[in-house]
């Protein structure tokens, strides 16, 4: 074969290599962009989530060091989506798109939860209930009652009640300070009702604790170890 042919195909297959490789680094700098605008769309859900009353856009921008240009970008993909909101006076604030998707994993977490509640109700004698924070109250996602006592509090899976009343709120607003020692409560949010629980930490998104409801004094030294473990073993499941 004459060398000026050898040379010009060696040039035409190099040429198609790299253009190949410029397709591929097109490529893969596109999705690096698309990667970098879903951690700021999260990003921003996180911030609008942990300001109580809302952000303006400027804000958004300064927290999360881009353009306000990037920031209406993203707020038009969430708001069409439903993650987000504008109130009256322009404020981001969490869409109703997110209770969707929090109804949706909420089976999820009660399933994961459901061995360790189990545990402690036979263990504990007692009603045993995982509690996470929705729309600023705490809720009852999943409860088990024991199997074996002849009597016991009968608590209802959906039930609401103020996160500064009864052990399961108290120990869900202690581990926001990061304190995950037992809390106990006397008839705090119905007569005659005793309550210990702990919150249930390192579980990214999720506030929540795990406890126990008893129509009898609870002897935390003795109850709260069992708790504790249930939080931890909790944790573990939903990680």
């Amino acid at each position: 074969m004459p060398f000026g042919s050898a040379s010009g195909s060696a040039a035409a297959a190099l040429g198609r290599t790299e253009a190949g490789s410029g397709r591929a680094d097109a490529v893969a700098g596109r999705g690096g962009e698309t990667s970098q605008t879903l951690d700021r769309g999260l990003r921003l859900l996180h911030l609008v989530a942990d300001a109580s009353g809302g952000l303006t856009v400027t804000e958004a921008a300064n927290r999360l060091g881009i353009g306000r240009a990037a920031v209406y970008r993203l707020v038009s993909a969430l708001t069409g989506h439903g993650m987000l909101r504008r109130d009256g006076d322009g404020r981001l604030r969490l869409g109703a798109g997110l209770l969707h998707l929090a109804r949706r994993a909420q089976p999820l977490l009660a399933e994961g939860a459901l061995p360790a509640l189990r545990r402690l109700a036979e263990q504990a004698g007692a009603t045993a209930h995982l509690t996470v924070v929705e729309g600023g109250e705490g809720v009852a996602l999943a409860v088990v009652e024991p199997s074996w006592t002849s009597f016991h509090v009968a608590y209802r899976a959906g039930a609401r009640h103020p996160l500064d009343l009864g052990a399961a709120g108290r120990a869900i607003l202690a581990g926001r300070a990061g304190v995950a020692e037992p809390v106990s409560s006397s008839g705090e949010l119905q007569a005659g009702a005793y309550g210990v629980a702990a919150p249930v930490l390192g579980v990214p998104g999720l506030e929540a604790s795990v406890g126990v409801v008893a129509l009898a004094p609870l002897d935390v030294d003795t109850i709260g170890p069992e708790v504790l473990a249930a939080a931890r073993a909790i944790t573990t499941a939903l990680s």
